[in-house]
């Protein structure tokens, strides 16, 4: 029988697991920086490593839920209900950015990861503040709801920047924490090497080396 898990998806488990805790201190303020949060990193990672294609999307989106359930009745006490409004529109935007993982990071090297996580912040900063625009969010200068034109939009932009780059501060440390100690499992401890198939006639090898 197949073995379903390995050291190796197990370290990427855990790997992406601790990240997602790492959110409850956020959104409790016990960090400074507002929007300073693992998730970009989380999908990077899982669309980059995990396989089959499943697991790339599961288990970064379990993450993710578990966290939000966590936040949702420890930090705010249940009063926003289990989870927030318009969860859809971030998770959707977060399956994105596990699909451009495994697109931008078929090969993982630092500057795959850089152009990953400014991609991701932008990504998630244009999605995430056009469903503001259109949920009728409101003007922080005004505190009234944002006008319904160009205006509108380009004033709910101007106001998520400062959250925008605190997002990709966020994706950058994190992402070089889990790329970075993943990496270095991978090439200084032998059970976490990926088994590369090298196919003979009538004989497979598996060169752990890889």
């Amino acid at each position: 029988m197949k073995q379903t898990f390995n050291p190796r998806s197990i370290l990427l488990l855990a790997l992406i697991v601790v990240a997602g805790a790492m959110r409850i201190p956020n959104a409790a303020q016990v960090t400074p920086w507002s929007n300073f949060s693992p998730i970009g990193a989380m999908a990077l990672f899982g669309g980059a490593y995990f396989r089959p294609w499943w697991k790339a999307i599961l288990f970064p989106v379990a993450t993710l839920l578990l966290g939000d359930l966590a936040i949702s009745l420890l930090v705010f006490g249940g009063k926003y209900g289990i989870l927030y409004s318009g969860w859809y529109w971030i998770y959707a935007i977060f399956l994105l950015i596990v699909l451009l993982g495994k697109w931008i990071l078929s090969k993982v090297s630092v500057q795959h990861v850089l152009i990953a996580s400014v991609v991701t912040a932008l990504t998630h900063w244009l999605l995430a503040d056009l469903m503001v625009w259109i949920g009728g969010g409101t003007d922080l200068r005004t505190m009234q709801p944002l006008s319904r034109d160009i205006n509108g939009l380009i004033q709910c932009y101007a106001q998520g920047f400062p959250f925008m780059k605190n997002f990709l501060a966020g994706t950058l440390v994190y992402s070089s924490i889990l790329f970075g100690g993943f990496e270095w499992a991978k090439h200084n401890i032998p059970q976490f090497k990926e088994k590369t198939a090298i196919h003979y006639p009538a004989l497979v090898f598996y060169d752990s080396s890889i």
